[in-house]
């Protein structure tokens, strides 16, 4: 179990590194995607803001995670 975690990490870390501004990007497009969805019927979605916290969240985890790589 340890092994292919740290195997899956490694795969990740390699393909990310590269690839430093593709977190903030996604991040940056959950947070539009949730404006979007404020103008939409779609219920708890919207009321919730989950985009909006997924999208921060995902953005300053990428921003962490270029700064170390």
């Amino acid at each position: 179990m340890t092994q292919w975690l740290n195997e899956s990490l490694d795969k990740v870390s390699e393909y990310l590194a590269p690839r430093k501004g593709l977190l903030p990007f996604i991040g940056i497009l959950f947070v539009i995607a949730n404006f979007v969805f404020q103008f939409l019927p779609t219920g708890w979605l919207a009321d919730s803001n989950l985009f909006l916290h997924l999208g921060v969240a995902i953005a300053i985890f990428g921003l962490m995670l270029a700064r170390a790589l």
